[in-house]
C-alpha cells in the first residue's frame, strides 16, 4: 500500500450502497447493485459512454500549468471528446469530468477553451467523485472539479465537489437531496468553499443541511480556492489545511469572531431585508427573516390555512424555499396537494389537462417542493424530528404546525395552560434557529362574540388559549379575517417583531380568486360568476 494509506485497512465495504474501495489504488468498485434512499422518481437520461478519449498530451500540459498530474486525472475519471457547446453554438474541444456512481456514468460536465461549462441535458445532478468517500468516515467538499483534483493531487483522496458553483440568491442543494445517504456515517465534513460571498452562502446552507457538529471549515487565507492555494503553496501546504480545519462555532456560545461579519454588514449597510410573499399591498407592511416562527390565528373558516398556503408558495416562487406541513386540518393530503397545485398553476386544472406538459411541470414542482407529515398520531416531538430529517434530507426552509391544539406536546407534564404554551413555543423557536428555519404555528382563537352590529368581532393573539405567552413569545403574529359582506379577506399584522420588518396593526385586503385559490390585492377585478367543478 502507498505511505499514505498505511494506516488503513487495505479495502473499505459499505454493503448498504454496494461499493467497495481499494486503499491501494483508490478504485471503486461493485459489491451488488443499490437503490439510493429517497432516490427521485424522476426519470433521468444517462449519458452512456458519451464520446470520451483519455486525455491527450496537450490536455495533460495545460492541466499540469494548474499543479494537475495526468495520474490524478485518470483516477479521478477525467477524460475529454468533443461536444456542442450552447455558448458558441458549435462543436468543440472539451474537457469531461465524468460523474460516477459506483461503475455508473450519471453525468458529465464539459468545459471548452474558451472556460465554457455545461451538464449533459437530463442528466442527474450528483457530486462530482462522489466515489471516493466511501469507505472514510470523513470527506471535504470543494466548489469545484478543478478543486477537487487539488485535493487528491495533494494526497486527500476523500474529496467530492458540488455540480454547480455557488450563487448568492439561491443555493438549491438538489444533487445533495440526490446523496444525502452517503454522509450518513460521516463523522467530519470539510468544507473547503471558495473565499468569496457566494462560497460562504453556500458554506452556511451546507452547514445547515449536513448539521453543525460535524462539519469543519478551511481557510484559504489570501487564495479564493484550493487550486490557487496548491499553486502558490504546494501539495504539503494544502494537505496540511485539512488537519487545521477549526469546527463550526459551538451551539449557544457565540464569539465575536462568530459574528464579525455580520456586525460589519450592520455597520456598512444597516438592517437586511426581510423575506417577502410576493403579494405587494401585504409585502408593504410585513416581512420576515428565517430562523422565526410566525404565530397566525382567525375564526373558523376565515382562511387561514389558505393564507399560510399562499405565503409559502410565494417564499418557494421567490427564493426557491422548500415547506413541509405538519397539517392535519388540511387533511386529506391529496385535496392539500390540490390547494397547492392551483396556485402554482395560477387556475383550476381540469381533467383535460391531465398529463399534458404543464400538468406533468406543476406535479413534478409540487412533488420536489412541497412535503407533507402525515401520521396517525402527531406529537411536537415526532413533528420536530421529521422536520429535522426533511432539513437535511430535502433543504426545506418552512415549516408549517396547523394547527396548534393537534400536535401535542406530550412531553410537557404541567397542567398550566400558559407554561405548556411557553415551552411549546420555546421548542419551535430552538428548532427554527437551529436549523435556521420559518416556522408557522396556526392557532384557533377562543370563542369570539357578535358585537352590537351583529359582527364576528376580530380575534387578537390574546384572545388564544395562552394568549399572554403567545403575544411575548412570538417574533410576529398575523390574523386573516373575512369580510362576509364585502367578500373580501385581510391579513392584519398583531404583531412584528423588529419594526424594520413590518408596521404594527397594518392591514392588507384581498379577494380570493376561485380557480386558483389565490389571494389578490382587492384593487384588482375578480370573476367569481363562474361555479366550481364540485358545486
Amino acid at each position: 500500500r502507498k505511505p499514505k494509506n498505511q494506516k488503513l485497512k487495505c479495502a473499505s465495504y459499505d454493503w448498504k450502497r454496494g461499493l467497495g474501495t481499494c486503499h491501494n489504488c483508490n478504485t471503486t468498485f461493485q459489491l451488488h447493485t443499490y437503490k439510493r434512499k429517497g432516490v427521485s422518481e424522476k426519470e433521468y437520461i444517462r449519458p452512456g459512454n458519451h464520446n470520451a478519449t483519455a486525455i491527450t498530451d496537450k490536455v495533460a500540459v495545460w492541466f499540469k500549468t494548474r499543479g494537475i498530474s495526468k495520474k490524478t486525472l485518470n483516477e479521478c475519471s477525467v477524460s475529454e471528446g468533443t461536444e456542442y457547446m450552447p455558448q458558441t453554438s458549435k462543436i468543440e474541444k472539451v474537457i469531461k469530468f465524468n460523474y460516477l456512481m459506483g461503475n455508473d456514468l450519471i453525468n458529465i460536465k464539459y468545459r471548452d477553451g474558451r472556460k465554457n461549462f455545461k451538464l449533459f441535458k437530463g442528466a442527474e445532478k450528483v457530486f462530482y467523485n462522489i466515489n471516493s468517500i466511501i469507505g472514510y468516515n470523513s470527506c471535504v467538499i470543494v466548489e469545484g472539479e478543478m478543486d477537487a483534483l487539488s485535493f487528491h493531487e495533494a494526497g486527500i483522496p476523500n474529496v467530492l465537489s458540488v455540480p454547480n458553483g455557488a450563487t448568492l440568491n439561491s443555493n438549491n442543494l438538489d444533487y445533495l437531496d440526490n446523496c444525502i445517504d452517503y454522509f450518513d456515517d460521516k463523522e467530519k465534513v470539510i468544507l473547503a468553499v471558495d473565499n468569496d460571498e457566494a462560497g460562504q452562502a453556500l458554506q452556511q446552507e451546507l452547514i445547515r443541511r449536513l448539521g453543525a457538529e460535524v462539519c469543519f471549515i478551511i481557510d484559504f487565507n489570501d487564495c479564493k480556492d484550493a487550486n490557487e492555494y496548491l499553486l502558490k503553496y504546494g501539495n504539503k501546504r494544502l494537505s496540511e489545511l485539512i488537519e487545521k480545519a477549526k469546527a463550526v462555532p459551538l451551539e449557544n456560545v457565540t464569539t465575536f469572531k462568530d459574528i464579525e461579519e455580520e456586525v460589519t454588514d450592520f455597520v456598512q449597510h444597516g438592517f437586511k431585508p426581510g423575506y417577502q410573499v410576493g403579494l405587494q399591498n401585504f409585502d408593504e407592511i410585513f416581512s420576515t427573516y428565517t430562523g422565526q416562527f410566525i404565530t397566525v390565528t382567525g375564526i373558523p373558516s376565515s382562511g387561514k390555512s389558505d393564507f399560510v398556503d399562499q405565503m409559502v408558495v410565494g417564499y418557494n416562487i421567490n427564493y426557491k424555499w422548500k415547506t413541509a406541513f405538519a397539517s392535519p386540518e388540511n387533511a386529506p393530503t391529496y385535496l392539500h396537494a390540490h390547494k397547492l397545485m392551483r396556485k402554482v398553476w395560477q387556475g383550476m386544472p381540469t381533467p383535460g389537462d391531465i398529463n399534458t406538459n404543464q400538468w406533468k411541470k406543476v406535479a413534478e414542482h409540487i412533488n420536489d417542493n412541497f412535503f407533507f407529515i402525515d401520521m396517525e398520531r402527531y406529537t411536537l416531538e415526532s413533528v420536530l424530528r421529521k422536520g429535522a430529517e426533511l432539513v437535511k434530507r430535502k433543504g426545506i426552509k418552512c415549516l408549517v404546525i396547523d394547527p396548534f391544539n393537534k400536535i401535542r406536546d406530550v412531553d410537557c407534564k404541567t397542567e398550566d395552560v400558559n407554561r405548556y404554551t411557553m415551552e411549546y413555543l420555546t421548542k419551535i423557536e430552538i428548532f427554527a434557529k437551529k436549523f435556521d428555519v420559518l416556522v408557522f404555528i396556526v392557532a384557533h382563537p377562543t370563542k369570539m362574540y357578535r358585537d352590537k352590529e351583529g359582527k364576528i368581532e376580530e380575534p387578537t393573539m390574546y384572545n388564544i388559549k395562552g394568549g399572554g405567552e403567545w403575544y411575548d413569545a412570538s417574533y410576529h403574529g398575523l390574523l386573516v379575517h373575512r369580510d362576509y359582506e364585502n367578500k373580501t379577506v385581510k391579513a392584519k399584522v398583531l404583531k412584528v417583531k423588529f419594526q424594520n420588518l413590518g408596521e404594527n396593526g397594518a392591514e392588507a385586503n384581498f379577494k380570493w380568486e376561485p380557480k386558483s385559490g389565490c389571494f389578490i390585492p382587492h384593487n384588482q377585478n375578480v370573476s367569481t360568476a363562474e361555479a366550481m367543478p364540485w358545486e
